[in-house]
């Protein structure tokens, strides 16, 4: 349920009920998860999903008998693997599922919702047998993982990685929209105030006006995190790298020609960054996949990102290849 939250607090924020089917166990193969959500709202819109499409149509049917006060709250939903392989489906497996109804009044549920929705730590109770929906006290919601505890299923959500994005340039806003959907806190900071706008960038969480590099320095920034320096400009770019490789993030990246970057790796070096905080820095920025457009850059951005998190095999990155960034006479660009 709480990873679907943004969507749900709209839906409660315009007055509507919303019937939910939680995920509470998962019984053989399924393609996804305990906590996993999809919901009906009182309109016949649907958020979600609890598998890869096999069970959908019974979750429906549950989520909209919730609405109507009527049906059981918990059922066992699925096929065994012989069976789902006859019926042409991709998985076999059973889920055990739990309805509840979520309601515009209930604020200690909605708050959760919004905390969720925000990438901060959320916590919400669900009991199986009726499907009774309630936000833990405080001390019950420290992060822990999602799981069905006798009758309870506790669902819990830590803060999310952040992503920040220094320079509110063309291009940041583009990186917000495709990372956010990852599962990115998104900040976007940067010391022009003409530039550093929330109507420019309504993915983003947060737009902070501030020099890059003092921002950095001063933010907490965990193993989990991510930095894209996207400025070109140096008064922004150097003080922002160097406080950006002082942290622990897990990704570090920055824009520019292959020229920009031996010029910036040498005023780096000047400043005191050493070779070995220096190999961590992911520039030029990306993983080569033709891109041109700030929404094509921006996929290369996350593609190399989601390939360090995943320690993958990935297409080259433009940080270990040669050659010019931009082919010329309508050959392929990258």
């Amino acid at each position: 349920m709480l990873d679907i939250a943004a969507e749900l607090e709209r839906a409660l924020e315009a007055g509507h009920r919303v019937g939910v089917v939680t995920v509470a166990a998962v019984h053989g193969s399924a393609p996804r998860a305990v906590g996993s959500a999809m919901a009906v709202i009182d309109d016949g819109r649907v958020i979600g999903a609890i598998s890869g499409g096999c069970v959908e149509s019974e979750a429906h049917e549950l989520a909209l008998a919730a609405l109507r006060g009527d049906g059981t709250r918990a059922t066992t939903l699925g096929l065994s693997d012989e069976d789902a392989l006859l019926a042409g489906l991709a998985c076999g497996g059973h889920l055990t599922v739990v309805a509840t109804v979520v309601q515009p009044a209930d604020a200690p549920v909605r708050e959760q919702l919004r905390l969720a929705s925000e990438g901060r730590a959320a916590a919400l109770d669900v009991v199986v047998a009726d499907g009774s929906l309630s936000a833990p006290p405080r001390a019950a919601a420290a992060p822990a993982a999602t799981e069905l505890d006798g009758d309870v299923l506790r669902l819990r959500r830590a803060p999310a990685p952040r992503l920040v994005i220094v320079g509110a340039v063309d291009f940041s806003a583009a990186l917000a929209t495709a990372a956010r959907p990852l599962g990115y806190r998104v900040t976007v900071v940067d010391a022009r105030p003409a530039f550093a706008t929330a109507e420019r960038h309504p993915d983003a969480h947060e737009v902070i006006r501030a020099w890059p590099g003092e921002y950095l320095a001063a933010t907490t920034i965990g193993p989990r995190d991510a930095i894209c320096v996207l400025t070109h400009e140096e008064r922004f770019d150097i003080p922002a790298i160097v406080a950006a490789l002082s942290t622990e993030a897990a990704y570090v990246g920055a824009m520019g020609s292959r020229r920009t970057d031996a010029r910036r790796r040498e005023l780096l070096r000047e400043a005191g960054v050493g070779e070995q905080a220096l190999a961590r820095l992911r520039s030029p920025i990306g993983i080569d996949v033709g891109a041109v457009t700030p929404a094509e850059t921006a996929i290369s951005i996350v593609a190399e990102i989601v390939a360090d998190a995943r320690a993958a095999q990935a297409p080259p990155r433009l940080s270990e290849t040669a050659g010019p960034l931009h082919a010329r006479d309508g050959a392929r660009t990258s």
